[in-house]
């Protein structure tokens, strides 16, 4: 039998070369569904080390947490919030009672916030393609019951 090895998430995110590897599709997808979020990077990074809930991302609170870019209704949070986890970077966190408020990282979602850390902020900034694309991408999307 083959032998496996268990790398400790800190290690793996201090040396990205020892993280999970995604097809280079999935990686900008999700890179490209973040840019085009209303979604600072200081959301991801503070996921990163702790799950957030969806009142600290919406409305006054997200701008003053620098999490979002501007003033967005609980909705507009969570239909932002749930395109991320449809696109692998986030995941709903699960507390004994089951699903909560509040969201996380995915291993996917911490390489790409990773890889945005290393970008400018003119790099961060996404093109009209990239809006484009992603909406593209969003409204396409096969519904979560179709199984074909």
């Amino acid at each position: 039998m083959g032998r496996f090895v268990l790398v400790p998430m800190a290690i793996a995110e201090s040396n990205p070369g020892l993280a999970l590897r995604y097809p280079r599709p999935s990686m900008r997808r999700a890179e490209r569904a973040f840019k085009c979020s209303p979604f600072r990077l200081a959301l991801l990074a503070a996921m990163r080390s702790h799950s957030v809930s969806i009142r600290q991302v919406c409305e006054p609170q997200g701008v003053r947490n620098g999490y979002a870019r501007r003033p967005l209704s609980e909705l507009r949070a969570e239909n932002d919030l749930m395109w991320l986890i449809a696109v692998g970077l986030l995941r709903r966190e699960v507390d004994g009672q089951g699903l909560t408020d509040s969201f996380r990282l995915t291993p996917l979602g911490r390489q790409i916030c990773y890889n945005l850390e290393q970008q400018t902020p003119g790099q961060l900034r996404p093109t009209l393609a990239d809006h484009f694309h992603n909406a593209w991408s969003r409204w396409l999307r096969r519904p979560s019951w179709f199984q074909g």
